[in-house]
């Protein structure tokens, strides 16, 4: 029965409800690993996990940093500091423990025995949040299926402290409630989302279709987490999809249609952002969002300017381009909130050597100037960007074969038994239109 009520709590019944409306307290704790290459300072990833922590609804009251050569097998921390947490938790009455890494099932459940308090970890903490931040019935069922295959290892041993709350961060979701599964049962869910995920993908994709066959040409905004993207959607597209200053305000693509010049439209899609660590699961369960990314003919890399750390950023953003394999895809960085870049004391020559050696500009979405600039910048890649393109056109579609040679330049000929074999250099803002067609 234990266990029921435990699976119940972990894939969100929150049954609770005077618990969940009560702020938890939690400690945060960071660990610098000597046997770790990580250009990330402990106290900066800190930093970001209390930026996590306060979207996710709690209150910070205490936080700890630990030097270490490598994790420990048993506590992940070291038996010293996990006593230390202990006494601090007595002294700000704190509940929750906040581990800035992934931490083992076995792992959690020996530091909650021994502190007393609620473990979650940085995987745990950005799955809650997006949990949160769910709309769409695609967001919602992305978000169930990653947490079930995070917790589905933890669900006999998530520990007394989350069968006692029944609540808080790490237990919300939008998935079934009253779920009293055994691990088959559970499995047969992650199937189902799944099969249900693939049909939303199929839908998806129709929706793709049907915008190629308008010829208009795509480019998605990517970059870490509350870089500006939404912002810069707003901005060029005249429209009101939500962008608040925090992380992973947006988890639902949203795709308008953006004017560029008198004669040039774009579609231009919002994405969500990508964080350091960010949970492979989450990289899995979110492959259908992620399409958005890999089908667009222009990664537009809007990277936070005034951040300190946003060369770490944009490193963690290209690891997951390359993770869903649209690294190599056409790109312009937009360094954006150059305004409080200035403020900070940055200077123009700052601005200017951020882009050495990268395509784009430093702009602040706030500024009419900025983005008339940053439309030109687009402007002039799908005016004049070229694609070569291999293509093989059936013998019954001899009508394409003369469109090609109007839109583009055919640059080699070949035939077999499948039909007319064709290379040839296209305008970027053609290319999608013959993308069924391409070898």
């Amino acid at each position: 029965m234990v266990v029921n009520e435990l699976v119940n709590s972990v894939l969100g019944k929150n049954r609770l409800k005077d618990t969940e409306e009560q702020t938890e307290k939690a400690i945060l704790a960071g660990v610098a690993f000597s046997s770790r290459r990580d250009d990330w300072q402990v106290e900066d990833s800190l930093a970001e996990l209390r930026g996590l922590v306060e979207t996710a609804g709690a209150e910070i009251v205490g936080e700890v940093i630990q030097n270490k050569d490598k994790p420990d097998n048993a506590y992940f921390l070291g038996k010293g500091k996990v006593e230390e947490i202990a006494m601090l938790a007595q002294n700000v009455e704190a509940d929750l423990l906040v581990i800035d890494d992934e931490i083992s099932p076995s792992q959690q459940r020996n530091l909650e025995l021994s502190t007393g308090l609620r473990v979650v970890d940085r995987t745990a903490l950005i799955l809650d949040i997006f949990a949160q931040r769910a709309r769409s019935s695609a967001g919602k069922l992305q978000v169930e299926l990653a947490q079930l295959k995070y917790n589905l290892p933890r669900r006999g041993g998530q520990g007394l402290v989350m069968s006692r709350l029944g609540g808080g961060i790490g237990t919300r979701g939008p998935g079934e409630t009253k779920l009293e599964m055994d691990r088959r049962r559970i499995h047969g869910r992650i199937h189902d989302l799944e099969e249900q995920l693939k049909k939303l993908k199929n839908q998806r994709k129709l929706h793709r279709n049907q915008r190629k066959q308008s010829r208009l040409a795509s480019a998605a905004l990517v970059g870490y987490t509350n870089a500006g993207k939404s912002t810069i959607l707003n901005a060029l597209s005249d429209s009101d999809v939500l962008a608040e200053d925090k992380l992973f305000a947006t988890l639902d693509p949203t795709t308008r249609l953006v004017d560029l010049d008198e004669k040039l439209q774009i579609l231009l899609t919002d994405t969500v952002g990508f964080i350091q660590k960010l949970p492979h699961t989450l990289v899995s369960a979110f492959q259908a969002t992620l399409e958005e990314t890999t089908e667009a003919d222009l990664l537009v890399h809007v990277v936070d300017a005034s951040d300190p750390n946003y060369e770490l950023q944009i490193k963690a953003v290209i690891k997951v381009l390359d993770e869903i394999g649209a690294k190599e895809k056409p790109a312009i960085f937009v360094f954006n909130k150059a305004d409080r870049l200035m403020e900070k004391g940055g200077t123009d020559f700052d601005a200017q050597r951020m882009l050495q050696g990268r395509e784009g500009v430093v702009i602040s979405a706030k500024n009419s100037e900025d983005l008339q600039r940053l439309r030109e910048k687009l402007a002039s890649f799908f005016n004049q960007g070229k694609v070569i393109m291999k293509l093989c056109i059936p013998y019954t579609e001899g009508n394409v074969i003369t469109r090609l040679h109007e839109d583009g330049n055919v640059l080699k000929t070949d035939y077999d038994e499948n039909g007319t074999v064709l290379e040839v250099e296209l305008p970027v803002t053609d290319a999608e239109a013959y993308k069924q067609y391409e070898i």
